[in-house]
């Protein structure tokens, strides 16, 4: 009898989804494992694709996408990051930030080969790498003197003759990391010594808390790079313009990466949705202000569970300059997937088990604080109530 292939059995569940699923079949749950803010779309945004309808964007489009996204895209990166791109070959329109992973993996990857990629992340990087046939090799950040760097001796011990890529979040979902400029510099070095291509997910860039402002993007790896290094970066508008459900994302890469992507993605999605995009469009041309109040609210959660999560004996919390994650460590704690569920048994507060991020993450957990104060008070309150008695739980 046909069985399933190998190959897709051997990509792990998310133990994210398998917590949250259960938990989706309760009542009362404080729901803070989702890497989403609970606030809507703006309604700017949707009445821009319910109009887009009306005008008939409703049809194909190009593979790459609308070119007027596309442009939208080069002027962004222009005024907020200093990077030229030319629009018709450099992005690509993806369905979602992690379809912009898919293809520029594909892009680059053949069965066999291996690929580095900095953990604890968010773990669809190394199952993309799997669906390719290839491998993960999982390089742990190491938390010193208070913060997370990057292991640049790890990294090399690890490269073999099959290493072909190198992945990294920044900022970091789920450390709220954020690679300084000297980092960056020495992953590019790095990349290009090796003959690696390297793909960062820049997915929360507008969600930074340490610029001279609110509302001023985590610096790119593009502002390092040139237009022949080996560099892609995957993209996408849901963290930034609260669009998680309309899978609308984009790839910057090289030139040859860029026109390959377009084409693998007539084979995947053929484009991200007509309305979808044309929504984007006006998501960038007026989202500053939401975006602005959006970071005032998430910094304050960020500060005050910081504040909660510091008073609790045990628990290391380094401050997290971007996205808005917080990823706690346990002291003792060996088993994050079975802590995480009896706090959601006992509980009703649902976070990310530190292990469904792969390696470096067990003995943590994340919590998404882009949620309303009337679910974090009370969260960050049981919680603290749990771990008190953690020890009797898990002796």
């Amino acid at each position: 009898m046909p069985t399933v292939a190998d190959s897709a059995l051997k990509v792990p569940y998310s133990r994210i989804r398998e917590l949250a699923e259960a938990a989706m079949k309760m009542e009362g749950v404080l729901k803070l494992y989702f890497g989403e803010s609970n606030i809507p779309t703006p309604e700017y945004i949707k009445r821009a694709a319910a109009r887009a309808l009306e005008e008939g964007y409703t049809f194909y489009t190009e593979n790459a996408g609308l070119p007027g996204l596309r442009q939208d895209l080069a002027d962004y990166y222009r005024r907020l990051q200093g990077v030229e791109l030319d629009p018709l070959s450099e992005i690509v329109v993806t369905a979602s930030g992690v379809q912009a992973l898919h293809v520029g993996i594909r892009c680059v990857l053949d069965p066999g080969d291996e690929a580095l990629v900095l953990t604890p992340a968010w773990p669809n990087a190394s199952a993309i790498i799997q669906m390719s046939h290839a491998a993960p090799v999982e390089i742990p950040h190491p938390l010193r003197n208070g913060r997370y760097g990057i292991d640049f001796d790890a990294l090399q011990a690890a490269v073999t003759p099959r290493t072909r890529l190198l992945v990294y979040t920044s900022p970091s979902n789920p450390l709220g990391w954020v690679a300084t400029e000297e980092e960056q510099e020495r992953l590019l070095e790095f990349a290009r010594r090796h003959d690696l291509w390297l793909l960062a997910d820049e997915v929360y860039d507008r969600l930074y808390y340490r610029g001279p402002q609110l509302r001023v993007p985590a610096p790119s790896i593009l502002r390092k790079a040139t237009r022949d290094d080996a560099v892609m970066v995957a993209q996408s508008f849901s963290k930034t313009y609260c669009m998680t459900g309309w899978r609308i994302g984009w790839l910057v890469a090289r030139r040859d990466v860029g026109q390959k992507a377009a084409q693998l993605n007539e084979f995947i999605v053929s484009h991200a949705p007509s309305f979808g995009q044309r929504a984007a469009q006006i998501a960038l041309a007026f989202g500053e202000e939401e975006l602005r109040q959006m970071l005032v609210r998430l910094k304050e959660n960020r500060d005050f569970c910081l504040a909660a999560l510091r008073q609790i004996s045990g628990v290391t919390v380094p401050s997290p300059d971007g996205a808005f994650y917080l990823f706690p460590k346990i002291d003792g704690l060996t088993d994050s997937f079975t802590f995480c569920w009896r706090l959601l048994e006992e509980t009703k507060v649902g976070i990310a088990p530190g292990v469904a991020f792969g390696a470096g993450g067990e003995g943590s957990v994340r919590i998404c604080y882009a949620a309303e104060r009337e679910i974090l008070e009370p969260a960050m309150e049981r919680l603290a109530r749990f771990l008190s008695r953690a020890s009797l739980i898990f002796s």
